[in-house]
């Protein structure tokens, strides 16, 4: 991937995109916005929530050691990965054990983070997506281009010309008169979709949340396709970060406050699921968890940088930012885009490729991001940072370059004096005219008038002013 500079260029030409991604990014958070005023205790609400991400990042081993604990005793079988590698390898194991050729798939994040479709088709597995939006996504040769609704930057018609074109080369075909009515797409994925769940024998999930004191894991979802995936299927094979545990039964109780009114802007889940190991002759009779690091170790290691943990990939925080509502999710070059993807990148991967070296400047810095976390992460405080790690590693040399030749004129009188005086000279060389470009601030510039210089410092003014030593007591100087 470039730099997002030359991504979001990219992507801010295509109208129709943009277009599409106001309208939906505008709908959500203004539900968002109604049943959060509905809950007087809405703030009390983001801190508990915080404090119970923070407990369990706190002692994340201790209550990982726990889930595991709870699992096993339970009937599932944990398993950890290191890395994606590492998981990628033991889920192709456990289905090509099963002696299967393909798998029915909850959304998840993980595994597209890990990108486990690719490892499973190079397998000879197909692995079928049955989220609407990620199906569309996946007939689509396509990405995620939003953590809640993958598929936001496709409008119906294009819905109905891949479903028409696609759907007939991996299963049941779109009928012959599909229209783009949403009734009738829907209707047309349902049936391509029903005779998957019908046969599949192992489903793979992610999951929204793990419960350390029961061995609970959580899917909360909107189409019924998880249920469906979660119940019929003999094995179930989840992938789950580490980040995703919760210390107590209690603690779910406040995410699921916080989580459904944040992302669809409902006052609960359509479909919550919930699976506590294996019980006879009711669900899946084999259940696999796979517990997947993949560079959070590093990200908890940073006491600052460790907050970003705390998400539940809520996608508010996209929905309020005015860079991802012009851009979209494909300029970030991963499937975490938007504020939160702009600081999990680049601590999940580093920042010396482009495209994670330029994620944090990704941003206004507006600050909205942070009012609507339901976790209160503090965006901005981690793309501050992020940017000063950026430029430690050498990169925007002449922004580093520039904050070296501030803090040399700035540690010294003389030499801020004699800065001082030079931006007076400018200011009176300039006039009352306007700056609307400087050569090496281009980026800067473009968008901006650059302030015009003072023509005179607070020193000279003050000089000035008491030259003749009463000038100060007739401007009330002397009180």
């Amino acid at each position: 991937m470039p730099a997002f500079p030359a991504s979001a260029r990219s992507a801010l030409a295509k109208t129709q995109q943009r277009a599409n991604l106001r309208g939906a990014t505008h709908t959500i958070r203004a539900k968002r916005a109604q049943v959060v005023a509905e809950v007087p205790e809405w703030e009390a609400l983001r801190v508990a929530g915080a404090d119970a991400k923070d407990e369990a990042l706190t002692h994340l081993a201790d209550y990982l050691e726990q889930l595991e604990e709870s699992l096993t005793a339970r009937g599932a079988v944990v398993h950890w990965a290191r890395d994606a590698e590492e998981a990628n390898r033991i889920v192709v194991d456990l289905v090509r054990a099963k002696g299967v050729d393909e798998v029915v798939k909850v959304k998840s994040m993980a595994t597209q983070e890990i990108e486990l479709n690719e490892a499973l088709e190079a397998a000879g597995i197909g692995a079928w997506e049955t989220d609407l939006a990620e199906l569309i996504v996946q007939l689509g040769h396509d990405r995620p281009s939003h953590i809640l609704v993958p598929a936001i930057h496709k409008n119906r018609s294009e819905i109905r010309d891949i479903f028409t074109s696609e759907m007939g080369k991996v299963g049941r075909p779109a009928p012959d008169d599909l229209t783009d009515e949403p009734a009738r797409l829907a209707e047309a994925a349902r049936l391509h979709l029903r005779e998957k769940f019908l046969r599949a024998k192992v489903a793979v999930s992610g999951a929204n949340f793990a419960v350390a004191d029961t061995g609970t894991l959580v899917v909360v979802e909107s189409e019924g396709n998880g249920r469906m995936c979660l119940t019929l299927p003999e094995t179930l094979i989840s992938v789950v970060g580490i980040e995703k545990v919760l210390p107590t039964w209690g603690d779910l109780g406040v995410m699921l406050q916080l989580l459904p009114r944040s992302s669809t802007g409902e006052r609960m889940n359509p479909y919550t699921t919930m699976w506590t190991g294996v019980h006879d002759d009711d669900g899946p009779q084999e259940v696999h968890v796979v517990l997947v690091d993949n560079g959070r170790s590093h990200v908890l290691a940073d006491p600052v940088g460790r907050q970003a943990l705390r998400c539940i990939r809520c996608s508010a925080c996209l929905n309020v930012c005015p860079v991802y509502e012009r851009t979209g999710g494909h300029a970030y070059g991963s499937v975490y885009p938007g504020p939160i993807g702009a600081v999990l990148n680049p601590q999940l991967r580093g920042t010396t490729s482009e495209i994670d070296a330029s994620l944090p400047y990704a941003s206004s810095l507006c600050g909205a991001c942070f009012d609507a976390c339901p976790v209160r992460i503090d965006i901005p405080e981690l793309l501050v940072q992020l940017r000063g790690t950026v430029v430690e590693q050498g990169g925007h040399r002449a922004e580093s370059a520039a904050m070296r030749a501030a803090a040399w004129v700035l540690s010294d009188p003389k030499r801020l004096a004699v800065a001082q005086r030079g931006a007076t000279l400018a200011g009176r060389i300039v006039g009352d005219r306007t700056v609307r470009r400087v050569p090496g601030l281009g980026g800067w510039t473009d968008a901006r008038d650059l302030p015009t210089p003072p023509t005179e410092t607070f020193r000279q003014w003050w000089a000035r002013e008491h030259a003749d030593g009463h000038a100060g007591d007739e401007q009330g100087g002397g009180r």
